[in-house]
């Protein structure tokens, strides 16, 4: 057995190397078709968040292999959740049972993984690209990686159980509302529920999350939702890295950047759950801009980059001005956005944030903005400022994901934050640099 120190050391370095490089083995699988069809919940599904619907054998092809063998144990699972409005509702995701040891300190914890953004598609669920890496659609001729096999890899191999989500309406049924607060925030916390009942241990297990972009937003928003939605989970720690926080600050952000067309998914996201809004919306859109958003509702990020680079919202609208502008001018529109902003209410745990001061996806300001609410309100809360240079504004890659990689798996990594608070070493108050 290794020691300790040297194993973690090891399997962080191996994960950095597949983020760095986007590594993948395979693209298909024999099993494609029952894996598609896994994603149709039955007519019935279980009212009580967190309960297993259904799951079905996965097999690893791009994980290390451990002192138990080659490949790990993972399952796709279903489980409940809750929409905006209460009603229950079935996410799907991954679960990865651990095969060694726990290598930290306390007992074996419970990682929940927010996904960063992937698309709005079915075919774009984090759990379709999993087991081999990269999910290839031939009928769309189109792409989707599993950006979160890194991070799932280092919590899976330092013996943690750990759930990837895949959040409301990507395989399963129903449009995805990228970054909507409470839906993406309860399929975390209910994929904390569904996870230790795999795991057959109970609520007072240790759990952390984690999550990047979308992801990040995601584990912001189950953080400050846990007191009142999931009180009886044990969270240790939080790590919120680049947090989809404020949806006005990022579509100004990315609107004519490389990843523009994921404005898409936050329009569709807020009409499908904002009738008034859909509405005004519908007034100023143009048939081409009504057109654009269809079809980027089934689009991968891959998509969007490769055929909807750049794209402009001005040329979505009837008059050509951005649809950003026309939003605050709708009365409709500002109630909305101001519901959907996360930093409304105090989380319970620590959270670390971290943000890089150049990114061009997820603006360094909205995601202080969101630690400074928090330490008002009386949180712990740690924001590290990522000093990264800008390379190449406007194409994401350097500016948003390079700081992902720094402070995920660099020196005085979220990881560390995180072990910490499975150690219960202490923390308090707040630090913002």
């Amino acid at each position: 057995m290794w020691p300790r120190a040297g194993r973690v050391v090891a399997i962080m370095v191996l994960a950095g190397a597949m983020a760095a490089t986007g590594v993948v083995t395979r693209t298909g699988d024999a099993s494609a078709e029952p894996v598609a069809a896994f994603y149709t919940p039955p007519d019935r599904i279980p009212q009580e968040p967190g309960a297993i619907i259904k799951t079905a054998p996965m097999t690893l092809f791009m994980t290390p292999p451990t002192e138990q063998g080659w490949p790990g144990k993972a399952q796709h699972v279903m489980y409940t959740s809750r929409l905006q409005d209460g009603s229950p509702v079935a996410v799907s995701g991954t679960y990865l049972e651990p095969t060694g040891p726990w290598q930290g300190a306390g007992p074996r914890p419970t990682v929940v993984i927010g996904p960063g953004t992937s698309g709005q598609g079915d075919r774009c669920a984090m759990s379709m690209a999993f087991s081999t890496g990269l999910a290839v659609s031939v009928e769309q001729l189109g792409i989707s990686a599993n950006q979160e096999l890194p991070s799932s890899v280092v919590w899976s191999g330092l013996g943690a159980r750990v759930l990837v989500t895949d959040y409301v309406g990507l395989g399963t049924p129903g449009i995805h509302t990228y970054a909507n607060r409470f839906e993406s925030g309860q399929a975390i916390l209910d994929g904390v529920r569904a996870a230790n009942n795999l795991g057959g241990v109970g609520p007072e297990t240790p759990v952390v999350l984690w999550g990047y972009s979308q992801g990040g937003g995601a584990t912001a928003a189950a953080a400050e939702m846990k007191p009142s939605y999931a009180p009886e989970l044990n969270l240790k720690g939080t790590w919120a890295g680049g947090p989809v926080a404020d949806l006005t600050a990022i579509l100004e952000k990315i609107d004519g950047a490389l990843i523009g067309g994921a404005i898409g998914f936050a329009v569709n996201g807020m009409l499908a759950r904002y009738p008034e809004l859909q509405r005004a919306v519908d007034r100023v859109l143009s048939p081409s801009g009504r057109a654009m958003l269809d079809t980027l509702s089934d689009a991968c990020i891959a998509d969007i980059i490769t055929r909807h680079p750049f794209l402009k919202t001005e040329t979505l609208t009837r008059d050509g001005r951005p649809l950003l502008a026309h939003l605050a001018e709708m009365p409709e529109a500002t109630p909305v956005l101001a519901e959907l902003r996360i930093g409304n209410s105090a989380p319970a745990a620590p959270v670390l944030i971290t943000s890089g001061r150049n990114d061009d996806t997820v603006p360094y300001g909205q995601a202080r903005r969101l630690a400074e609410d928090w330490c008002a309100k009386g949180a712990t809360v740690t924001f590290r400022t990522n000093e990264l240079p800008p390379i190449l504004p406007g194409t994401t890659i350097p500016n948003h994901f390079g700081p992902e990689i720094i402070d995920g798996f660099g020196p005085d990594n979220a990881f560390t934050y995180l072990l910490d608070r499975l150690a219960d070493k202490p923390v308090s108050g707040c630090s913002i640099d």
